[in-house]
């Protein structure tokens, strides 16, 4: 597993070993965000058993030492340069990671291989789409920024290795991802720390662009049911199938809180889209994937999680 000490890397690596699994990982430890989260969530990893070896994607000679003589069955690719507002000041980090890290995994794969590849794809490569809620078979050649451009350049590249090299590629298009342990520059962390310290909420576009919350569990759940699965050539929606204004997740955290926000008012940024939206009816059918965890019911968890993290 790439980036097995970010957020979802982390839930999965702890859930796949739970249920009997064996989990070797890797993570480059990138100061993106908070470094100290990441070696905390490593070493409750390495707690259960878990390797987790820092090493970058590129270092192709590095992540192919971890595949000697440890009997592979699959690689779940989850590292890569996330953010959409990062990636208007810095494109040269998606270049490094989501596309020369992604094509040197595949690299991997096709030596030992042909080793099933799980990837993380995002719902940003639906960008200026019009047609909601977002499907599979809709058109993604409208990018609104790069980091949506790199992760569709993923989906393509993957296709082409399946076609060359007969490499089976899953890509999973992730919907807005939260819950404890989660990254520091999402809307819901950072305004947790706004409520909680009596600081103003940043609000772009009045509040009212609407995201596909989906609770970490969840997400874990259908990652899972990819791997078994282990399909030859195929892409799905991961999301809630039910969209929330950022006003809404707001309220939410205002509940779990107990405090009151007040705003800084600023219109939407650039690269953002108004709305996201997961048609998960395909994965519905070929994953058995049905999410499960209410908004309230994540953000309250969330909430919980971070005053026992930072002492809040």
């Amino acid at each position: 597993m790439t980036g097995i000490a970010g957020f979802i890397g982390f839930h999965l690596a702890k859930f796949l070993t739970a249920r009997g699994d064996l989990v070797i990982g890797c993570d480059n430890f990138n100061d993106y965000y908070d470094m100290g989260l990441k070696h905390d969530r490593a070493a409750l990893l390495k707690k259960e058993g878990i390797e987790v070896h820092a090493i970058d994607l590129n270092d192709r000679a590095k992540i192919e030492a971890l595949f000697q003589n440890a009997g592979i069955t699959h690689i779940v690719h989850l590292a890569a340069q996330a953010g959409v507002r990062y990636c208007i000041t810095h494109p040269e980090a998606y270049v490094h990671s989501n596309l020369d890290g992604f094509v040197q995994i595949l690299e991997v794969c096709r030596k030992f291989g042909p080793i099933p590849f799980i990837y993380a794809s995002s719902s940003s490569v639906y960008g200026m789409n019009k047609k909601i809620p977002f499907s599979e078979t809709d058109l993604t050649d409208s990018p609104s920024n790069f980091y949506g451009a790199t992760k569709k350049s993923n989906e393509l590249i993957a296709r082409s290795y399946h076609h060359l090299y007969k490499i089976p590629v899953t890509g999973l298009r992730f919907f807005t991802v939260y819950g404890p342990w989660g990254r520091p520059d999402m809307a819901y962390f950072s305004f947790t720390k706004a409520l909680l310290t009596g600081s103003p909420i940043p609000l772009f576009a009045e509040g009212k662009m609407k995201r596909d919350f989906t609770y970490i569990d969840d997400i874990v759940d259908g990652i899972a049911s990819a791997i078994d699965l282990s399909a030859q050539d195929e892409i799905f929606n991961l999301g809630h199938n039910s969209p929330h204004e950022v006003t809404e997740l707001v309220q939410q955290l205002e509940l779990a809180t107990g405090k009151k926000a007040t705003y800084n008012h600023f219109p939407m940024q650039p690269g953002e889209v108004p709305v996201t939206y997961a048609d998960i009816s395909k994965a519905g059918s070929m994953l058995g994937f049905h999410p499960k965890t209410p908004l309230s019911t994540g953000i309250k968890n969330f909430v919980d999680w971070y005053r026992e993290y930072y002492h809040e």
